[in-house]
């Protein structure tokens, strides 16, 4: 009969009274054996503690890139490109609507005969529309003077910051100074950009192309608006809303609110040069 120790099957616990199996090679007698992890169905008993603290930790890594920065939200990297290329598209399409509100406000309403304002600013629309081209006669300075007057002062404004501001304060404000350099470019070429829709012969390759792919106002585009009575079409700096703006019927709808509060017909004064024969 083999003794109890001997019986034991190979890593069983002795029972009470047996002796200990001897530590492993390698180790004090000081020194414990670092005990084994738990089983796992001990664990899932407990109550899956662990399985359930792992989970959002590795979703927590699966959202962190390499290097510990978020990587969704306003911060992210190429979020911010993106709204960086964002900005200047914004900044034309806005130039391009206050192009169209201030041709549709100065052809629409006012007279020649009002002070200062019918002279300087009216007076040109209704020559405009009764000879086209006369503004194709006009020099770069007559052409373009009054537009870069106006934005002379927000581009002195953004040189002002580019030299003050600290690289960080730039990066911030990145977008929003890409939107408003696009806008300020972009209204002091409209005069400019009108003037070659006017001109047929002459024109630089590269306008022609910039207006074949309405990246600028095209010649065909605008002579929609030249079609008497005026009353269409007014955006002139790249067009692209002109369209969109027509569907909507967003200019009569403003005539009509106007007329109805004011009691002004639209464009009266214009059809009265227009019908002058004398």
């Amino acid at each position: 009969m083999l003794p109890r120790a001997a019986a034991l099957a190979p890593g069983a616990s002795p029972g009470l009274g047996g002796r200990s199996p001897p530590p492993p090679a390698g180790l004090d007698d000081d020194e414990e054996e670092e005990p084994p992890p738990p089983p796992r169905d001990r664990a899932m008993a407990s109550g899956g503690s662990s399985a359930a603290e792992s989970v959002p930790r590795r979703a927590e890594a699966a959202e962190e890139p390499e290097g510990g920065s978020r990587r969704w939200g306003a911060q992210h990297a190429g979020a911010r490109e993106l709204a960086e290329l964002y900005s200047p598209v914004a900044g034309v399409i806005t130039a391009d609507f206050l192009s169209g509100l201030f041709h549709w406000g100065a052809d629409t309403w006012g007279s020649v005969e009002l002070p200062i304002v019918g002279k300087a600013f009216i007076r040109p629309f209704r020559e405009h529309h009764i000879d086209p081209t006369a503004i194709t006669r006009h020099d770069f300075i007559e052409t373009n003077g009054d537009n870069c007057f106006m934005t002379l002062v927000p581009l002195a404004n953004m040189a002002y910051k580019f030299v003050s501001f600290s690289p960080e304060a730039l990066c911030e404000t990145c977008p929003w100074e890409c939107y408003v350099f696009a806008l300020i470019i972009f209204i002091t070429m409209t005069n400019q950009i009108h003037k070659w829709s006017h001109t047929y012969f002459g024109l630089p390759r590269w306008v022609i192309f910039l207006q074949d792919w309405h990246v600028i106002l095209p010649r065909k585009h605008h002579r929609i608006h030249h079609v008497s009575p005026h009353e269409t079409y007014f955006c002139i700096t790249t067009g692209w809303l002109n369209y969109p703006l027509e569907k909507i019927r967003f200019w009569r709808c403003l005539e009509n609110i106007i007329q109805g509060v004011t009691g002004e017909k639209p464009r009266a004064d214009d059809m009265k040069w227009a019908q002058k024969i004398k």
